[in-house]
């Protein structure tokens, strides 16, 4: 797999449904070098919904691209590595609906992906996504209305405090296809703008699994839209972290 591997694409619809989560609880489902990213005192993770268009390797002509769905479940981490202090993602699964991507997924690009069936209802005023997984363990449904007001109840102080918080968390370590390496991967997107979503209806087997989320450890806290942005993701390194790391990607199915 090539260090310099870039995938191009338009971000037709990216919804980040967002979890506040006990900092504790969070940090053990982390592996080195990672620890929770707090916001006001809370570590935060979710799932990230998005549908894509025109998706192919960098060079390639937009005509040729795929249409595809996937789910990633995403915690907000900090790191120290020879730059300083760093802020991304960890993702510790990926689900598709494209079966090229999920043959290629950590061989030819960073990122290994399972197999997902996805139900998609939208508009301009309203969205639902449903997921189901191939093993149940990631199954997922939200829906709701696009709105320019954060969510009642959020941790975040407002729509653009949580805009920028994701903002920065562009760069993602997940697990390859080697079970002692992480792969990271940089979103660039040609702008960033988002919306809220006041969310009707959420559900996550993920984050719903009390084995790591015990009861009171974890609630839902907002959900951010966005829609038409042309992007690219760019291969960022690998980590190789300590024996932890595999326990911890077991755990997390």
């Amino acid at each position: 797999m090539s260090d310099l591997f870039t995938v191009e694409a338009v971000i037709r619809r990216r919804l980040l449904v967002n979890f506040r989560v006990r900092p504790d609880i969070l940090a053990q489902t982390l592996p080195p070098p990672f620890e929770p990213r707090l916001v006001h005192g809370w570590g935060m993770a979710g799932v990230c919904l998005i549908g894509l268009g025109n998706l192919r390797p960098g060079g390639v002509p937009a005509v040729l691209g795929l249409r595809t769905e996937n789910s990633a479940h995403r915690i907000a981490v900090e790191w120290n590595d020879e730059t300083g202090r760093r802020q991304g993602v960890y993702i510790p699964r990926r689900d598709t609906n494209s079966a090229l991507v999920r043959a290629l997924g950590g061989r030819c690009f960073p990122g290994v992906y399972r197999r997902g069936t996805f139900s998609i209802d939208e508009d301009q005023d309203y969205v639902s996504v449903r997921v189901d997984s191939a093993d149940g363990q990631a199954n997922a449904f939200v829906c709701g209305h696009v709105s320019d007001r954060l969510t009642e109840g959020s941790v975040f102080e407002s729509l653009d405090e949580a805009s920028k918080f994701f903002e920065v968390g562009s760069l993602g370590f997940s697990p390859s296809a080697d079970p002692n390496r992480l792969d990271g991967l940089e979103l660039v997107s040609k702008w960033w703008k988002v919306q809220s979503l006041q969310v009707e209806t959420v559900e996550s087997a993920f984050f719903g699994n009390t084995a790591l989320f015990p009861a009171g450890s974890i609630e839902f806290d907002s959900a951010l839209i966005m829609r038409g942005i042309p992007c690219r993701w760019e291969s960022h390194g690998r980590i190789q972290p300590s024996p932890v790391a595999a326990i911890a990607g077991s755990l997390l199915g």
